[in-house]
């Protein structure tokens, strides 16, 4: 359809808010996380404060628009939870080609009673589920674990660690991901390698090749690659690749507009292109976070939840978010065609960069239907 009728879609109007909150959160991440691997949904998350808000009131509720960046002078409450339903719905497609698993439960105390409206708000527009939990229970970690695994077909087991007694409603948002790449790489061309953690340190790693036709930018002020590596299914990765010292400086730039002007400076050319297999699982308490960005009352006892139930006065004590990428070669679809292009002229081109993957990078992945940052990383440390 046409630039001009896709604007008017709800979750197309949430874009730029989920970015500038994507990019917020990253960074806080980032001063709490030293040198360790990020990975993490900035969308799922949205998702999850966004489905709170709807039993949120007053000050509370105020806070969490601000904190998940959205400005309700120019979009309404009732557009941004339609929005989301939108983008949970074409995420969690089964007819896409990418395996995409995004999905929000609270537990809640067993004393409280929900309002109705509540319940039908969060199933209707995030597919979430409220469930009543005893606390007091030592089975209750097990159980919120239990339902966790399931919902991950296995992938996420023991969640939660420990739960106070006195716990009033924590909130679960996972996401899995599994996607192939458009072009595999072969798993013959794959070979042991360095990666330099710093200038003095470095590990071995499976570092897979190939060389093929890709999006490709320079740039020269950030001093970084982006290389754009498409999955099947509408969905693509941007791996960014800052020089030898220059990644504190293409983290703070990373904001809505420099990705956006990296994505329409993307030029296809055919590079020679490394880039380590590697598999990385984060789980944030996302409550420090959140406290840091100003959102501070739906954690604290001042929390106006009462839009989730009338009874009790609720806080939110627990927020854990689980994100998990593996990158592989997806040789399991290693495609037979080759691509044969003779070409004349290439005496006249220069000869294809060499992109090599093997000191701390970022990664970002798009959902292209909904322009949602569905993940955003640096490795580190791709063992």
């Amino acid at each position: 359809h046409s630039q001009a009728d896709g604007e008017n879609l709800p979750h197309v109007k949430l874009a730029p808010s989920n970015a500038d909150f994507a990019f917020k959160l990253y960074k806080q991440i980032r001063d709490e996380s030293g040198d360790r691997n990020i990975f993490f949904s900035p969308l799922s998350i949205s998702a999850a404060f966004t489905m709170l808000a709807l039993g949120a009131r007053s000050n509370t509720l105020r806070e969490l628009y601000e904190g998940l960046a959205f400005n309700l002078t120019q979009m309404g409450e009732q557009q941004i939870h339609e929005g989301f339903q939108h983008i949970l719905q074409l995420l969690n497609d089964p007819q896409r080609e990418v395996q995409l698993n995004m999905g929000n439960a609270l537990f809640v105390n067993n004393k409280v009673e929900f309002l109705q409206t509540f319940m039908d708000h969060v199933k209707k527009f995030y597919y979430a589920e409220a469930v009543s939990s005893n606390f007091q229970n030592p089975e209750a970690i097990k159980e919120i674990n239990k339902y966790v695994e399931t919902k991950t077909h296995g992938k996420f087991v023991d969640l939660v660690k420990n739960l106070d007694p006195e716990t009033m409603m924590v909130l679960i948002n996972y996401v899995f991901f599994k996607g192939s790449w458009k072009r595999p790489f072969h798993s013959y061309s794959t070979r042991d390698d360095d990666f330099f953690l710093d200038a003095k340190n470095s590990v071995r790693v499976q570092m897979m090749y190939q060389k093929n036709h890709f999006n490709v930018h320079r740039d020269e002020k950030l001093s970084c690659w982006v290389v754009e590596i498409p999955y099947k299914g509408n969905v693509t990765s941007l791996f960014i690749l800052p020089d030898e010292g220059t990644m504190k400086q293409v983290e703070d730039a990373l904001l809505k507009e420099t990705v956006s002007k990296w994505l329409s400076s993307l030029k296809e050319r055919e590079i020679y292109l490394y880039l380590p297999k590697f598999s990385v699982s984060s789980s944030y308490d996302l409550e420090s976070l959140f406290k840091k960005m100003g959102v501070t009352e739906v954690f604290s006892n001042q929390a106006d939840l009462s839009g989730v139930a009338k009874n009790l006065p609720l806080t939110v004590s627990k927020a854990i978010h689980k994100a998990t990428v593996d990158v592989r070669e997806n040789g399991t679809e290693a495609s037979a065609v080759t691509r044969m292009e003779i070409s004349m002229m290439s005496m006249i081109f220069p000869p294809p960069p060499r992109i090599t993957f093997n000191k701390p990078f970022l990664m970002m992945v798009i959902d292209q239907l909904t322009d949602g940052v569905l993940f955003l990383g640096k490795i580190v440390n791709p063992t």
